[in-house]
């Protein structure tokens, strides 16, 4: 849970890469849309769709390289960068407040040799609960568990400081400049790279 982050406009607000007001994300919110009764089914089902129906770039070895939420959506693949924006796009075209909190993580599974990736994961305001909570949608497999959750987060990675790694806990309304960059002067996301940190 993110404590103490105000709800303004900015976590409302379309941007070149929750570009919500693209036909087919219009089209997607409505079908989600239309099998949920309440804001919470609405999150969760929208969740889901991403984490479940959008593979992770790296998962299945796509170079394909989606640079925004409308991109996710039609190349149906993207890094946990874009898929944020994805998911932030299905949550603001409905009114639903949403934003993008990251992580530093290892490359590698079970030491810092490989170097640190930015990992990013979506923040949401649950209205009826008057909270910010976070939600990571970046795709389930082995030893990944992400699941939905208002009370308790369940997300894809737990930070290990003995690695060096860092849980910023940040709620930002829009996907880091330099990360835009790196989206837009790649022609392969199976080979971008991060030499900074989000302090």
């Amino acid at each position: 849970m993110i404590e103490g982050r105000e709800v303004n406009s900015e976590y409302l607000l379309e941007t070149k890469t929750i570009d919500y007001g693209n036909p087919m994300i219009q089209e997607k919110v409505s079908e989600l849309r239309s099998d949920t009764k309440t804001m919470i089914e609405y999150i969760q089902k929208a969740y889901e769709f991403v984490r479940d129906n959008i593979l992770h770039s790296w998962d299945i070895q796509s170079p394909i390289v989606s640079r925004k939420a409308s991109e996710v959506l039609e190349n149906k693949t993207g890094i946990c960068w874009t898929k944020s924006c994805l998911l932030a796009a299905l949550l603001r075209a409905n009114g639903i407040p949403a934003g993008i909190s990251y992580q530093l993580l290892t490359r590698a599974d079970d030491d810092d040799s490989e170097g640190y990736i930015i990992h990013a994961l979506n923040t949401v305001y649950i209205e009826e609960q008057s909270k910010w909570i976070r939600l990571d949608a970046r795709g389930n497999k082995t030893n990944v568990h992400a699941e939905f959750s208002i009370e308790e987060e369940q997300l894809a990675f737990p930070v290990r400081s003995q690695y060096g790694e860092v849980d910023y806990r940040d709620n930002n309304p829009d996907l880091d400049e330099r990360l835009v960059s790196i989206l837009n002067n790649s022609e392969n996301i199976l080979e971008i790279t991060t030499d900074f940190t989000m302090d």
